[in-house]
């Protein structure tokens, strides 16, 4: 579904145009066309790639989807995949933006995401003097966008994260928790997949060999590559945290286990006490002198209420009880 279609010049808008006239706009000089699909279908890949002249492996790879985020080379052309993280209440949705970058096109196609990148056409426009670089800083913008969108769902994460940190010494807990950790470390997991190879990739436009259409913008690059290492580095922190907490709450499993453990062992011994006494009374002997006397039954069950008495007395004061 198409967006958004419009031609610049010069730094400024000169008209929102149709597909049809995409190549009167792309073969003028310091003009180029900045396209913007939503779940584009095949039809409309096809059109854009005779408009635009895009390699064929690029247009596969955004026909099929589900790629792992990166930047790839085509002649003097740019394919990036980046991957659009969004919190939807307790459910996490991955989406996907493909941007194929020209001397005099930008074309972005955004799949399964429900937020657009409007606001980001709006801040290249009141930006004229930037716009003026080209399509590689509507890149840049782009990128930005993306990398943006992703400091909320850190925030998010870490939310639960202190919430569930906030449970863990809660009597009778540590299961649950160890449900919501295993469930916030799924989440991180899928972030982690999504930023890491992405900084990997924008590297590549900062140092060495830099595209030819993002040289004007490296400085720009330089700031969002920035901003890939702060997430991933609290990307690592939440991993790290979540493994610690994991441990804890193991570890406070195992000690309620041994609570349990320890109140059935000493509940056992009492009980083994008592039996063991009735079966030596128990076995009628006829020279057993407790038999025929006559405070012998009293004398066995004081004798028995005494000891495993005495039991419970030690156990409660070693904390078994």
């Amino acid at each position: 579904m198409l967006i958004n279609c419009a031609a610049y010049q010069e730094g400024a808008k000169l008209q929102d145009i149709s597909i049809a006239a995409i190549s009167d706009y792309v073969s003028q000089p310091d003009c180029f066309v900045w396209v913007a699909l939503c779940d584009a279908d095949d039809a409309e890949l096809a059109e854009m790639q005779s408009e635009f002249g895009l390699h064929e492996l690029a247009v596969e790879d955004a026909r099929h989807g589900h790629q792992r985020p990166k930047i790839e080379e085509y002649g003097d052309s740019l394919f990036a995949v980046m991957h659009l993280v969004e919190l939807d209440g307790e459910e996490m949705h991955v989406g996907e933006v493909n941007v194929f970058v020209g001397k005099n096109y930008v074309l972005s196609v955004r799949n399964r995401s429900r937020r657009g990148f409007l606001g980001v056409r709006g801040r290249c426009e009141r930006e004229p003097e930037l716009l003026r670089q080209g399509a590689g800083f509507v890149f840049y913008a782009l990128m930005d966008a993306v990398v943006d969108r992703y400091f909320p769902v850190i925030d998010a994460l870490e939310s639960e994260l202190e919430m569930v940190e906030e449970q863990i010494f809660a009597k009778g807990a540590a299961s649950s928790n160890i449900e919501r950790l295993y469930e916030l470390k799924r989440k991180v997991m899928t972030l982690r997949h999504a930023v890491a190879p992405l900084t990997e990739a924008a590297s590549k436009l900062t140092s060495g060999r830099v595209p030819h259409l993002c040289a004007d913008s490296q400085a720009y690059f330089r700031d969002v590559v920035d901003h890939l290492y702060r997430i991933n580095t609290s990307i690592d922190a939440i991993r790290d945290t979540i493994g610690t907490a994991i441990q804890v709450n193991l570890s406070l499993v195992t000690i309620e286990e041994n609570e349990v453990n320890k109140r059935l062992a000493a509940w056992a011994g009492i009980f083994a006490v008592a039996t063991a006494f009735a079966g030596i009374w128990g076995m009628n002997f006829a020279h057993m002198p407790e038999l025929q006397w006559e405070y012998g039954y009293p004398m066995a069950l004081s004798i028995i209420a005494a000891t495993c008495g005495f039991l419970y007395y030690r156990f409660k004061r070693a904390g078994w009880l």
